[in-house]
């Protein structure tokens, strides 16, 4: 049997490679909005994290997501970023 194809992105907070199902995408939309994509098939420009704590802090700190995605990133995106780690913890 033939082995699948298993789509790998890099974490912008920790710089190592996972499958893309393991990884949350934060997307900028072509009209610029930043939002969670957690099912992965939005339109836009995408960056991938892992759902854990110490790599967003090192994305915000490093200021890695704003670059990849070249714009600001809302606080209130932020927020909804880190609920949503806090739900996948537990």
């Amino acid at each position: 049997m033939r082995k699948k194809h298993v789509p790998m992105r890099t974490c912008v907070g920790c710089r190592t490679a996972a499958p893309k199902r393991e990884l949350i995408r934060v997307v900028r939309s072509p009209e610029g909005e930043v939002t969670l994509d957690l099912v992965g098939k939005s339109p836009g420009r995408g960056v991938y994290i892992h759902p854990q704590e110490r790599c967003l802090e090192n994305a915000v700190k490093g200021r890695q997501i704003q670059r990849a995605l070249e714009t600001s990133i809302p606080e209130q995106i932020l927020e909804n970023l880190k609920r949503v780690l806090h739900e996948q913890q537990e």
